[in-house]
C-alpha cells in the first residue's frame, strides 16, 4: 500500500500579496482622482511586468514555493539530487538507466506525459529500477508560461493522470517546461498536491555539444543540497554523435562520490522535510 501523500497547501507569495494590495489602492486612487488614471495604469503595467519577468526566472521564489536546492537537513547529510528532463527517450533513457545502475545512483526523471504514453514500458522501467518520475507537463509546450489557469490545470493534471496510470505511483514534484511559469501555476500545483522543483545548476546540455564544457559547469555547482539538471530527451550530441548526458554522467557521478556526496531522489529528500514527513 502506498503511503498517503502529504497535502501541499498554497500560500500566496509576498509579491502576489503586494500586487493585490497595489491594485486595491490604485482602484481607490482612481475613484478619488480620476484625472490621474494614466499614472495608475502605468503602475499596474509595471507591476505586471515585474510578475512576468519573475516567471521567466526558473530559480525565483517570488511566485511561490520552488525547490532550487534540497532541504537543509538533506544537505547536511551530504545529499544531492540528479534530475533528468524531457524523456522518456527510447534511444537514450535505457543507456542512462544502465549507467545509473552501474554506479548505484537514483535519479528523478521529469517525464513528459505525451512521451510517457508513447513509451509506457520504458516509463514503468524507470520506476521499477528505483528511480522517481516527476511531472513535466503533458505536452511540454514552450508557451506554457503564457497560459491561463484552465490551460495550466489541463496540462499538469493530464500529465499527472498519465504518469500515475502508467507507473502506479503518483508524482509528487512538478517542473515547468523550460522552467518558465506565471502567477497562476502555484495554486494549480497546490490543488493537484504537487511541489514545484527546478534546479541549483544546469549546463544547457540540450544546446551545448561539448561534454567537457557541460561537465565543468555542473561540477562547479557540485555541493551538498544541489539539484542538478540534465536531459535524456532533446539531448545535444557530441561530434561523435553521442548524447551529451551519456558522455557526462560517469564523470559527474565519480566526482560526486569523491566528495562523499550521495544521490537521492527528490522524494527521498522530502521524506525528512516537515511539510512531507
Amino acid at each position: 500500500m502506498m503511503k498517503p501523500q502529504k497535502q501541499v497547501f498554497w500560500h500566496s507569495s509576498w509579491l502576489i500579496r503586494i500586487s493585490i494590495l497595489v491594485h486595491i489602492l490604485l482602484l481607490g486612487f482612481v475613484v478619488l482622482y480620476p484625472e490621474y488614471w494614466r499614472y495608475a495604469l502605468l503602475v499596474v503595467i509595471l507591476n505586471h511586468l515585474v510578475i512576468t519577468i519573475t516567471g521567466l526566472l526558473p530559480r525565483s521564489h517570488w511566485l511561490g514555493s520552488n525547490w532550487t536546492r534540497l532541504p537543509e537537513w538533506s544537505a547536511k547529510r551530504n545529499e544531492i539530487a540528479l534530475t533528468i528532463d524531457d524523456g522518456p527517450e527510447p534511444e537514450v533513457t535505457p543507456q542512462v538507466l544502465e549507467i545509473l545502475d552501474r554506479y548505484q545512483v537514483k535519479a528523478t526523471f521529469f517525464c513528459i506525459g505525451k512521451r510517457a504514453k508513447l513509451y509506457p514500458e520504458l516509463t514503468k522501467e524507470i520506476v521499477q529500477r528505483g528511480h522517481e518520475v516527476g511531472n513535466h507537463s503533458q505536452r511540454h509546450h514552450h508557451n506554457f508560461s503564457l497560459s491561463g489557469t484552465k490551460a495550466i490545470t489541463r496540462e499538469v493534471a493530464s500529465a499527472q493522470q498519465t504518469l500515475t496510470d502508467i507507473t502506479g505511483v503518483v508524482p509528487k514534484f512538478f517542473r515547468a517546461p523550460a522552467g518558465l511559469r506565471n502567477m497562476f501555476l502555484a495554486p494549480v500545483l497546490a490543488r493537484l498536491n504537487l511541489q514545484l522543483a527546478h534546479w541549483s545548476i544546469r549546463a544547457y546540455d540540450t544546446k551545448v555539444k561539448n561534454p567537457e564544457q557541460v561537465s565543468i559547469k555542473l561540477l562547479s555547482g557540485l555541493k551538498p543540497g544541489a539539484i542538478l539538471l540534465l536531459h535524456d530527451g532533446n539531448a545535444a550530441r557530441t561530434k561523435s554523435d553521442v548524447p551529451v548526458i551519456l558522455a557526462v554522467l560517469p564523470t559527474l557521478i565519480e566526482a560526486a562520490k569523491q566528495q562523499n556526496l550521495r544521490f537521492v531522489t527528490l522524494t527521498q529528500a522530502a521524506e525528512q522535510h516537515p511539510a512531507y514527513a
